[in-house]
């Protein structure tokens, strides 16, 4: 701890006054720098360098301390210089994108506090101002107590002498009491008032004023009331009664308005916002005095004008003034002020637009935008106006050919009478609008959506066009399409690959899908490096089919294809996106030419098969497996689908046979587990256990080859051999969970459950984090030593596997019915939304009656997993109970395109021979009928 600062040592004791080594310093001073460095140079040392005086190239004071700096030194350092900046403008735009992708997902993982109130900021514009108005008032809402008030007063005497007979009893009665006959004192006159004739008296007179405002307004000229007797009651519903605070507001504001105006009358939007402020404040008289005022000193701005017009239009009460016509006597006030502002501003749209709005019949607005066009005959909102207001297309074509040649550089005007001439005359019309606007590409796009519409339509007398004749006339719309880029390129005009794309989308919308196709091929790879146009052109894809836009991805695919024709990836991506947006037929084009040109890829091959097989054509399903073997001789897959091609059909014969061939050819461990399979199916299980034990000889290390043989000798209760047969798996492959579980279940059967535990226990001691031997375990003690052994074992299986969502679904339905939402909520925290959960979860809520909950979490879980059968079926047996035929029959539908091939339910039915042949939507009610 320092001393204070006025500490002095022994000053307490008396111990001052002498002077230490301390306070003067050294007896002598030391020898210098110099000094020392001629002392090392007589000894012969070398004095210490510094190793840091060469690390700054900008201070040579080391070895180049004396050299001039020159012109080859110059030249060297730009020459340096030009190096640097080379070797850092490599791959720049590469480097900067994946530098705004680390900070844009920076932000989305770590956002700004900003940025998380974004969407909360962006949902107050959709708060009405009645919402606002009722929000309350900022109060003390910090939970503090406020200081209370201690100050004391002096008691009054009165208070002190009255609160003294507070207590006090009177046990006698005042002489008046005594009179009147004790407390009961009767009014003066002896009667009881009556409220009722008093409410009736009141309305009485309320009507007898209004007959009187009623009579009295214009009953010498006949015309309509001022006021309405019957409505003047709900109109004062309407009347906003303000605070004093605003009424308050509202002096201030006239104050400071009214000094604005006197100060700067030429200011337009001063006067503007003292009548706006009168009009809220309910004067209309006032508002319109101020914002005649108004337009008497601004008379060249539009807006005080237009403000005038709206509020001289503005009615009060429903019927006031209002004519057979449907005008009003203030709509002539507001002719009249828009005339005066035209005197003015004749040169603003705006104020001859609401002429014309202030119109009620067609020839009027007609006469009025004519005018218009008099005084602005450059203006292309008056003109678009004047032709909407049009019936006869010949009209409307006269004055659109006009407004062109006034305003030639329009694209809009050029569009519109393009639209209305006939397709020859559009044709021409198309032309003087690309030379007038030769910078304008929607002209180019409009030419090439003309000529697409040509192709399809046939002139009277005349034959459809055959196949090849569409195809040239469509090649047009191409060349159209090239030559428009191009010469938007000639005068410079530079539109990006994103806004290319959304042309062309917008032409897809607009059903032009070939002219979406062609600005695609033309635009797609601009701007574009080399390396990068692969992954560029597959979000492209990824972006426009997310936004629904097919045609425009197919035609990105279509490009891509072309300029990549040997990547498999991309074929399987357009192949995928026919068999989801296309036809049959068009997804049938794209795997015949992806084949041709990946004719190495057996997927490829398989898809192209399975599309003509479910098409129902077999024999062109068998001649693209025939074509198949000659690219693929020795391909597993493409063998194994011929094989179920055949015994779908029926032909079990040549199946066989196949099967000979394949593990001739191919000779690979699945084909001869298939071949086992395929036997057994047919009854002939001497033979597959023949196959399986050669098999065996040849891939002793192939776990499902064991378990064929212990399956089948289990089905002949001949348990020693199969005992065998998965004791000799298990010692082969010990990683194989399923050939201990199945051993485990044969022991059981075997009604030795003892046996069964202690494999099961090997077996986890083998697979530690397996939680499928869990399961088994569990499900072992709950079959023979019951539930409080299977809880045990659980909770044991929980704290090996603490992220299994098999073991925590077991877990929620070994809980009672009370705890088990709180056991699913722990289980969606440690499992990371699990699909398994998901679905246990939708299952509570489906026992909950909570219907809707419960389809949106079986929506949650297929999606997760489309791959776990047993989900689907838990979801169509929910549908079964409480959905409709049509939710059922979309739970099929979407079940048979995921094609489920896992869980345990699913694989132990697809798996029985007596379903053999079933197809996915046969199983999964046969899934759903077996759940429980």
């Amino acid at each position: 701890m320092p001393a204070p600062a006025s500490y002095v040592a022994g000053l307490g004791r008396g111990a001052s006054g002498f002077t230490t080594r301390s306070d003067i310093g050294p007896a002598r001073e030391g020898p210098s720098a110099e000094v020392i460095a001629e002392a090392q140079a007589k000894r012969g040392e070398e004095s210490e360098i510094d190793p840091e005086q060469f690390q700054d190239p900008d201070n040579e004071y080391g070895l180049f301390a004396g050299t001039t700096y020159e012109q080859d030194d110059e030249e060297a350092d730009k020459i340096y210089e030009a190096v640097d900046q080379a070797m850092d403008a490599r791959r720049k735009a590469r480097r900067e994108a994946q530098e705004q992708a680390e900070l844009a997902k920076h932000r989305a993982e770590r956002p700004k506090i900003q940025q998380q109130f974004a969407d909360l900021k962006r949902g107050l514009s959709a708060v009405t101002d009645t919402e606002w108005e009722n929000l309350p008032e900022v109060g003390n809402l910090t939970r503090k107590k406020r200081r209370r008030d201690d100050r004391a007063f002096a008691v009054p005497d009165s208070i002190i002498v009255g609160d003294r007979g507070k207590n006090e009893y009177e046990n006698s009665l005042d002489p008046r009491q005594q009179e009147h006959g004790g407390l009961e004192t009767p009014a003066d006159s002896g009667t009881l008032t009556n409220f009722v004739e008093m409410g009736q008296a009141r309305d009485k007179i309320l009507s007898l004023k209004l007959d009187q405002i009623s009579n009295s307004a214009f009953a010498a000229s006949g015309t309509s009331t001022s006021v309405d007797p019957k409505g003047y009651l709900t109109s004062l519903d309407s009347v906003i009664i303000k605070s004093e605070a605003e009424i308050g507001d509202i002096k201030r504001a006239r104050m400071l308005f009214d000094s604005l105006v006197k100060s700067n009358p030429k200011h337009a939007p001063g006067w503007i916002a003292a009548a706006c402020l009168e009009e809220h404040a309910g004067r209309m008289v006032a508002a319109r005095k101020l914002i005649k005022q108004g337009c008497e000193q601004c008379p060249k701005s539009e807006d005080i004008w237009l403000e005038a017009a709206r509020l001289h239009v503005r009615t009060i009460f429903l019927n006031y003034c209002a004519r057979p016509d449907g005008s009003s006597k203030q709509n002539d006030d507001a002719k009249v002020i828009l005339a005066n502002a035209v005197q003015h501003v004749g040169q603003s749209v705006k104020i001859w637009l609401a002429a014309a709005d202030l119109e009620h019949d067609v020839k009027a607005k007609k006469r009025v935008l004519r005018k218009a066009l008099e005084h602005i005959p450059n203006s292309v909102r008056l003109w678009k106006e004047t032709v909407n207001l049009e019936s006869s297309i010949v009209d409307a074509r006269i004055l659109l050919s006009r407004a062109v040649e006034v305003i030639p550089l329009s694209v809009e005007l050029w569009l519109a009478l393009a639209r209305l001439e006939t397709p020859e005359k559009a044709k021409a019309v198309l032309n003087k609008a690309r030379k007038a606007v030769p910078t304008s590409h929607e002209i180019w796009i409009a030419a090439g959506r003309l000529i697409e519409q040509q192709v399809d339509v046939v002139p009277e007398g005349e034959k459809l066009k055959t196949e090849e004749e569409r195809h040239k006339a469509l090649e047009i719309v191409d060349k159209t399409i090239e030559a428009g880029v191009r010469e938007l390129r000639r005068h410079q005009v530079l539109l990006t690959r994103e806004q290319w794309l959304k042309e062309a989308e917008k032409c897809e919308e607009d059903g032009s899908p070939r002219t979406c196709e062609a600005i695609v091929k033309a635009t797609v790879a601009m701007d574009i490096e080399e390396e990068d146009r692969l992954d560029t052109w597959v979000g492209d894809v990824e972006s426009a089919e997310a936004r629904g836009k097919v045609g425009t991805a197919r035609a990105v695919l279509a490009y891509a294809l072309k300029v990549f024709p040997d990547k498999k990836d991309m074929w399987r991506r357009a192949a995928d996106l026919e068999k989801t947006h296309g036809t049959r037929e068009s997804l049938d084009v794209i795997l015949s030419r992806a084949v041709v040109h990946c004719p190495q890829s057996e997927t490829l091959w398989l898809m192209a098969a399975k599309e003509k097989w479910l098409a129902g054509d077999v024999p062109a399903a068998r001649e693209v497996l025939e074509r198949a073997f000659v690219a693929n001789p020795e391909s597993e897959q493409i063998w194994l689908a011929a094989v179920k091609l055949e015994a779908e059909n029926g032909e079990l014969g040549v199946a066989r046979e196949l099967l000979i061939r394949a593990r001739t050819v191919a000779d690979t461990e699945r084909i001869w587990m298939k071949s086992a399979v395929f036997e057994r199916q047919q009854g002939q299980t001497s033979t597959a256990l023949e196959t399986v034990s050669t098999a065996l000889s040849k891939f002793p290390k192939f776990a499902k080859l064991y378990m064929i043989q212990g399956r089948i000798h289990q089905s002949q209760k001949n348990y020693a051999a199969a005992r065998a047969s998965f004791a000799a798996g298990y010692k082969a492959c010990p990683k194989e969970t399923t050939l201990w579980i199945l051993a485990s279940r044969l022991e059981e059967a075997d009604g030795k459950s003892i046996k069964a535990r202690a494999l099961l226990e090997k077996a986890r001691m083998v697979n530690p984090v397996s939680d499928v031997l869990w399961a088994e375990a569990v499900n072992v003690e709950e079959r023979s030593a019951g539930a409080a052994q299977a809880k045990a074992m659980l909770a044991r299986g929980l704290q090996d596997c603490p992220a299994s969502g098999l073991l925590w679904s077991m877990a929620i339905w070994a809980e009672a019915r009370p705890t088990r939402k709180a056991r699913s909520v722990d289980a969606l925290k440690k499992s990371k939304y699990d699909p398994v959960i998901l679905c246990a979860v939708a299952r509570l809520f489906w026992q909950e009656r909570k219907i809707e909950k419960a389809r949106q979490w079986f929506e949650r879980a297929v999606t997760t997993e489309p791959d776990l059968g047993d989900c689907w079926a838990w979801w169509l047996k929910f549908e079964r109970q409480h959905g409709t035929e049509e939710q059922r029959e979309n739970v099929r539908d979407r079940c048979a395109a995921a094609e489920p091939h896992h869980a345990p339910m699913w694989q132990s039915v697809a798996k029985d021979d007596s379903n053999r042949g079933k197809n996915i939507k046969e199983i999964l009610e046969l899934v759903a009928d077996a759940l429980q």
